[in-house]
């Protein structure tokens, strides 16, 4: 029998069956510029994030969830296709006039998204918030509801939101509109299962606007979650004036605490429409951020060259779905957001064609409670930097122009000396590089030194050493 390809699958006839309509509700939740560590249920006691917190206790907790790519609009296209960036085709975030306009174009288009396999398989899907991944102001990828801020950005106080077509500029606090939106959709909910999208832009510089509600609970905090290491020499200009700026502290924890309510309204509307029991609610983000963490404040791109640092990759990443996952299940493997696509769709009885570039794997077991042997092993990618992160190592290589690293995160959790020129880990660095070449040759990537050809997009940010 011949291989289904994606524009067969995508075209074939459909009607809805008796297993589609059983099938659960998703609501994925997906903030930008949020580290894992900026949350009350992975440690941070401080940070205001109730409701949060409860959602961990009432499913599973990830405590390794990573971003194969520390910024945003690649990695959010890794989380809808499963591939990495020379694959994929992103490489870097994409700049306004690729995000929206004239001159922008759809990134995900050839590529296949679980998003259009959900609506084949009977799905009504939403979006509300950021896309960020070309053509933001039209629906796509299976979307048939959509409230989008074109961009990457912009302002948090009466923003101009593109809803179903039309712009409208909105009065009040961009994270609370989204939610409106949100809630909205789930207000019209069709026959069938829904999925909604929720990409909140906070954490997101800037920090020109949160109401006071969400600053309040930060008026007298001595912001210990955030380090107050000496500036790295790596850091970019721009983001240095928040190095010891409390202002700047309590902004960011505000804008979390604001997604933090804004997630609990959502919840409260499953309850109130009877359909909690029936939705799968998960929560995560695009990337990390260091916040004084290493001396930075930033993610991948807050330091010239580009970085790999756990606080820059490393999100948080719940799964709640009642009577299905486990209650206060910690889950300690490693996964990466390329697993969410071949995750999700397990999870919910969809299949996809194989394709032998994507890396991932389906951790659906891990969230049944399951023990099933897991490789920890990691792989990561932006534009002239790849890593590979293993139980206790990362190895992170860039072209030959910028310094390579080697961090032994047993000894050095803060990644604070790179020992690639130390002779006792000679042997191991050795295998690390070839395993790192490998498994993108295998997955049909270019070697490293190529990566400009993997992409078409504007690019910004690349100063010479």
């Amino acid at each position: 029998m011949a291989e289904m390809t994606r524009r067969d699958l995508l075209a074939a006839p459909f009607v809805l069956s008796s297993a589609a309509r059983s099938r659960p509700n998703v609501v994925l939740f997906m903030t930008d510029d949020h580290g894992a560590w900026a949350m009350g249920c992975y440690g941070c006691a401080e940070m205001h994030t109730p409701n949060l917190d409860r959602l961990a206790a009432s499913g599973a907790l990830f405590t390794r969830a990573y971003a194969a790519t520390p910024v945003c609009s690649p990695s959010r296209i890794t989380y809808m296709t499963g591939l990495m960036p020379s694959h994929h085709g992103v490489q870097d975030y994409l700049l306004p006039r690729d995000s929206f306009g004239p001159q922008s174009r759809r990134f995900l288009q050839g590529l296949l998204t679980f998003t259009e396999l959900l609506a084949k398989a009977g799905y009504t899907l939403g979006m509300c918030g950021k896309w960020h991944m070309g053509n933001d102001e039209i629906p796509q990828a299976g979307f048939t509801y959509w409230v989008t801020v074109p961009g990457g950005g912009g302002t948090y106080r009466d923003p101009v939101f593109v809803v179903q077509g039309q712009s409208k500029k909105i009065r009040g606090f961009k994270t609370d509109i989204v939610t409106d939106y949100a809630l909205e959709f789930l207000d019209r909910r069709r026959a069938g299962p829904f999925f909604l999208m929720i990409p909140y832009y906070a954490p997101h510089t800037p920090y020109h606007y949160q109401p006071e509600i969400y600053r309040a609970p930060y008026a007298t905090s001595r912001f210990s979650c955030f380090p107050r290491d000496p500036v790295h020499p790596w850091q970019r200009p721009e983001l240095r004036q928040h190095h010891g700026n409390e202002e700047s502290m309590r902004s960011y924890c505000a804008l979390v605490t604001a997604v933090d309510y804004n997630v609990g309204r959502v919840l409260r509307r499953l309850e109130e429409l009877g359909l909690r029991e029936d939705t799968v609610v998960i929560f995560t983000a695009d990337q990390g951020w260091n916040a004084g963490h290493h001396g930075l404040w930033g993610k991948g791109n807050g330091s010239i060259p580009f970085n790999m640092y756990e606080e820059s990759v490393r999100v948080p990443l719940i799964w709640s779905h009642p009577g299905r996952i486990p209650e206060g299940l910690v889950i300690r493997e490693m996964v990466s957001n390329y697993d969410f696509f071949p995750t999700i769709l397990e999870y919910l009885g969809v299949g996809a064609p194989p394709d032998p570039r994507r890396l991932g794997r389906s951790y659906a077991s891990l969230l049944a409670g399951h023990k099933p042997k897991w490789n920890n092993r990691l792989y990561f990618e932006y534009a002239y930097v790849r890593a590979v992160r293993t139980e206790n190592l990362k190895y992170v290589e860039r072209t030959p122009e910028w310094p390579s690293e080697l961090y032994d995160l047993e000894a050095d959790p803060r990644e604070s000396r790179n020992v690639i020129a130390d002779a006792a880990y000679r042997k191991i660095l050795d295998e690390l590089r070839r395993e790192l070449a490998g498994v993108f040759q295998r997955i049909g990537a270019p070697p490293l030194a190529e990566w400009r050809r993997t992409t078409s997009q504007n690019l910004n940010l690349y100063p010479s050493p």
